[in-house]
């Protein structure tokens, strides 16, 4: 897993939210239905005041869709963005939030990026239905994280920029040996959308190899990128209870938010 069940996401610094927006916006939780037929939950966080910049599909970790990345969509609220968190598992769980005892990794394992890039196309509908948005970026931590570099290998997707928080970079390091997990540093030459990847310094699962082999695969592919780790983080530091990492944590936050600005004013780089 990434984070402890009752973890919660960094509020977004203060300097970078709307006053106007500061209350936030609870998250709806919705049933969407993928181009296969399964339905499938999301929880839908619509900005009042949106900057007018790109929805944000947020892809979570293991777990599917749970507190955290429900209160992650409400916190772009306050930073004048509309965002959705997907759960994955409507194919082989049903729909619903996810529990402290799902058993995450039975459903993890049958979960293929084909599945997560159709259920992340429906999410995208919805998005531009309900909110009016055109642009639109994945942004996935761990497991997400390697979903996320993915769906930048999917044209058909049409995303303008993808984000990933210490998303696994080979899965083999993690015990996962699934042909369902295919290792984006393997695939890194089929991204063809710009990327923003955070990762935690310390991140046992991550080494700092692994980091600048795909950092130098994307600058070799050509692609628009930006790739940070965070000297002594570990994996999944953006968590509000470790205070040790709250300056990662809001430097992270920083660089979302200034890569989600470049988005439709100029190529992020």
């Amino acid at each position: 897993m990434c984070f402890e069940f009752d973890a919660l996401p960094p509020r977004v610094p203060e300097s970078r939210v709307i006053p106007a927006l500061a209350g936030g916006a609870a998250a709806e939780m919705l049933t969407l239905k993928s181009a296969d037929g399964t339905e499938f939950s999301a929880a839908l966080a619509e900005c009042p005041e949106p900057v007018g910049g790109p929805a944000i599909i947020v892809l979570p970790d293991v777990r599917g869709l749970y507190r955290f990345y429900i209160a992650l969509a409400e916190r772009f609220v306050t930073a004048g963005y509309h965002a959705i968190a997907i759960d994955y598992f409507g194919r082989t769980a049903g729909i619903g939030e996810r529990g402290e005892d799902f058993d995450f990794m039975t459903h993890t394992m049958q979960t293929t990026p084909a599945q997560v890039q159709a259920d992340v196309a429906a999410a995208r509908a919805a998005l531009a239905e309900r909110t009016g948005a055109d642009g639109f970026v994945t942004l996935g931590f761990c497991f997400g994280g390697a979903q996320s570099d993915l769906c930048a290998t999917n044209p058909e997707l049409d995303l303008d920029a993808v984000i990933s928080f210490y998303g696994m970079l080979e899965p083999a390091r993690a015990g996962i040996e699934s042909e369902h997990f295919p290792a984006p540093l393997k695939n890194a030459e089929a991204i063809s959308k710009p990327v923003l990847a955070l990762f935690g310094g310390a991140d046992d699962l991550i080494p700092p190899e692994d980091i600048e082999a795909f950092d130098a695969a994307l600058t070799t592919s050509g692609v628009p990128h930006e790739v940070h780790a965070y000297p002594g983080a570990p994996h999944s530091f953006f968590d509000r209870s470790y205070e040790e990492f709250a300056e990662a944590s809001a430097d992270a936050w920083e660089r979302v938010l200034d890569y989600l600005g470049k988005i439709g004013t100029a190529t992020p780089a």
